[in-house]
């Protein structure tokens, strides 16, 4: 036991209380009910003390990933303490608890390996912070989206968009693309495309279309620009044409919302707006148009005349 712990503290803790309860060796019920009772204190104990030290550490550690990790390490030490307590007052010795520690290590080598990569894997997160508790973020291979709930030593877990919790072990989420939409500037920019006609009026179009995004009151008209590494943004929308597709001019339309949190609401308020604006101008939207054109039946594919029936005159007369 003297080998888990420091001698000074073994001799001024542990070892008192184990001198104190092994002092009747014969009754073996009564340090079963100390180890016990021994055993509630601490675990009562571990959340006391996280109590009192979650203010102090929160505040000198601004990431609350961290913080939680460093309180949920502090409560695994004081019931490890304890432990270690109740097993010198039921009398395990050195030599068992080695040998437990060699059969736990063959189990974790063979079996727990998956979970001693989501522990690494789980170091790596909170030491890269790729995302935060609170954030949003995108599975972009799974398509889940949602916001960061909880991230510990194992695992991370997102609360979805769809009103569902989905855990995630960190051993997969380091190996995906993780989109963060709350990162640093939660200002994000959407698209939307659509298509007008060519017999459209193309500086009205694009001029309404501008107008039609400002009027959405999620949508950001103006102010600082946006940073995207070294590049500067223009936060007001803007309309381009993308390309001169065979159907009509295909326009884009580029905004920023404040909030990624309703990218799918915003993008149709915006869309309907548009609609709404070009009924008063002299702008259509295009659509797909086929022109079907059939053969004369005087004649071939070809325009010629069709080749005579040599065989006009066998034809069996009715």
């Amino acid at each position: 036991m003297r080998g888990f712990v420091p001698e000074d503290v073994y001799e001024a803790t542990i070892g008192r209380v184990i001198g104190a309860v092994q002092g009747n060796e014969g009754s073996y019920p009564v340090r079963l009910v100390i180890a016990l009772l021994v055993l509630v204190v601490g675990w009562y104990a571990s959340k006391v003390v996280v109590r009192l030290a979650g203010r102090t550490i929160a505040r000198r550690i601004e990431r609350p990933s961290v913080t939680r990790s460093v309180l949920r390490t502090i409560r695994f030490s004081v019931l490890l303490f304890t432990a270690i307590v109740v097993a010198g007052i039921l009398g395990v010795g050195d030599v068992e608890i080695l040998l437990s520690v060699g059969v736990i290590s063959a189990v974790v080598a063979v079996v727990l390996a998956p979970l001693i990569g989501s522990l690494i894997n789980g170091l790596f997160i909170l030491t890269d912070q790729p995302y935060e508790i609170g954030d949003m973020i995108e599975v972009a291979d799974a398509g889940h989206v949602g916001f960061v709930e909880d991230i510990t030593i194992r695992y991370t877990k997102v609360f979805t968009l769809e009103n569902t919790f989905l855990v995630i072990p960190n051993s997969e989420i380091h190996d995906r693309d993780v989109i963060n939409y709350s990162a640093e500037d939660e200002r994000t920019r959407i698209d939307v495309e659509f298509v007008i006609t060519y017999g459209s009026d193309l500086e009205t179009a694009i001029t309404a279309a501008k107008r039609a995004a400002r009027s959405v009151e999620t949508v950001i008209s103006g102010g600082p620009a946006v940073r995207i590494g070294s590049a500067r943004y223009d936060a007001a929308p803007r309309c381009d044409v993308r390309e001169f597709a065979d159907d009509g001019i295909r326009l884009v339309v580029r905004f920023w919302v404040s909030r990624p949190y309703k990218m799918t609401k915003d993008r149709s308020a915006v869309l309907r707006a548009i609609r709404t604006r070009y009924e008063d101008e002299p702008v259509e939207f295009a659509y797909p148009h086929r022109h079907l054109v059939f053969d004369d039946p005087g004649t071939g594919s070809d325009g010629l005349d069709p080749a005579p029936d040599e065989f006009a005159d066998e034809r069996p007369r009715e």
